[in-house]
């Protein structure tokens, strides 16, 4: 069907055999090696390597393209988040309504979650991927009820279309044992919600069930943390209630890098923090620009000249190599050619950096970690893939092994390749 389809679409002077040749293409002579998923990577760093049949290998380009930079660039922008929140605070990725579709919905919480968040609101996500999912109610599910009148408890609701009767009380009961969480600026948080918050949550306590936290989604969100905190603190106090102390704070509302910055610079009592637009959709950098280049033919290096300089090729099949120093902090990427020896600790290394090509500096590397490897061959998986906690451990592992000075975001050291 495919084939069919080229065929219609292309010139009708396309010769048959150009057909029958697609028919015949394969995975079966290509071999892909990489970096493992999660790892950091540099600019100028290949960090992925496609050899086979020239025109398979080209047909693979968009395919690959699409596959690695939307989701390098998610995970990077993640990554940026959880630098700034620390390693305790909880960041919860909700950026499901403002994603690019349901296709980069998906994404963005698979790939926020590799690069630190600890959870999701995209349900589909947790149910595809694994993913610890989290959420609470809407404004307008608030909003909808207007007296108590209105949520006075009934036995059941009547089936529609030939289904079972919903035992309310019982749905209800399940829910307040693990995930109640208060919403508290529908209307006012001194005035209604926070006031209604603590006297829901102190009479559930004295039928044995426990709140899980609640939310602000508008204002000045670190003052009112502050407040909800002394709040919280005081009834806890007044009616002997400890753990009333320290229920959990979250907060969203178009958070943003900046706002983490606030939040450190003024101190706040928040937990947890729901960010969205600005993860899902990276304003701060829309697109990640990975480019798919060749650099051997037949055994011959190849070149692209340019009168842009970035956008000049490095010729040949390259092996890659990260040097770290005695503390274990990543300090230079290597690249090599293939046939050239592997460097080694201790060793002295005469190097080229790039941007500085007309001289040269030798450094000598505690550790050598070659960054490749072999994933599929002969047209088969060759290498056990993790697991996306896995890949997510990794990440985080990647990112503390850096130095301060290449870690920090704000003018960070320029790392040498």
């Amino acid at each position: 069907a495919d084939v069919a389809y080229l065929r219609s679409v292309l010139p009708s002077t396309t010769e048959d055999a150009f057909f029958d040749y697609l028919a015949t293409l394969d995975a079966s002579e290509v071999t892909v090696s990489a970096v493992p998923e999660g790892s950091v990577v540099f600019a100028r760093v290949p960090f992925l390597q496609v050899k086979g049949p020239l025109l398979v290998v080209q047909l693979l380009e968009t395919t690959l393209l699409c596959l690695v930079n939307y989701a390098s660039l998610v995970a990077t922008n993640a990554a940026r988040f959880r630098l700034l929140a620390g390693p305790d605070m909880k960041l919860m990725e909700i950026g499901l309504r403002r994603a690019q579709g349901p296709d980069g919905a998906l994404s963005a919480s698979k790939y926020s979650y590799i690069g630190g968040f600890d959870c999701t609101s995209n349900i589909l996500a947790g149910k595809l991927y694994g993913i610890p999912v989290r959420g609470t109610v809407a404004h307008s599910f608030i909003m909808s009820f207007t007296s108590l009148e209105e949520v006075r408890p009934r036995v059941s609701l009547s089936p529609l279309a030939g289904g079972e009767p919903v035992d309310l009380p019982g749905l209800a009961e399940r829910w307040l044992q693990r995930d109640f969480q208060g919403l508290l600026d529908t209307y006012c948080v001194r005035r209604s919600g926070l006031p209604n918050f603590c006297a829901v949550a102190l009479a559930l306590h004295q039928l044995g069930y426990r709140a899980i936290g609640v939310r602000l989604d508008s204002g000045d969100l670190a003052q009112q943390s502050k407040e909800i905190r002394r709040v919280l603190r005081a009834c806890g106090a007044h009616f002997q209630v400890p753990w009333f102390e320290t229920i959990p704070i979250a907060v969203s509302n178009d958070i943003s890098e900046q706002s983490l910055e606030e939040f450190s610079r003024e101190g706040s009592e928040i937990d947890m923090i729901g960010v969205g637009t600005n993860l899902v959709t990276c304003p701060l950098q829309p697109s990640l620009g990975c480019v798919y280049k060749l650099v051997e033919v037949n055994g011959s290096p190849c070149l692209k000249l340019t009168e842009d300089e970035e956008k000049m090729t490095i010729p040949g099949t390259k092996t890659i190599y990260r040097l770290c120093d005695a503390a274990g902090h990543p300090f230079m990427d290597l690249m090599a050619l293939e046939e050239e020896p592997s460097p080694s600790a201790g060793q002295e290394l005469a190097v080229r950096v790039l941007g500085r090509l007309g001289e040269t500096s030798k450094v000598v590397p505690t550790t050598v970690e070659p960054l490749h490897r072999t994933y599929f061959r002969d047209g088969q998986v060759c290498e056990p893939l993790p697991s996306l906690p896995e890949v997510r451990s990794h990440a985080q592992a990647s990112l503390s092994l850096l130095s301060p000075a290449h870690r920090r975001l704000r003018e960070p050291q320029p790392y040498p390749v």
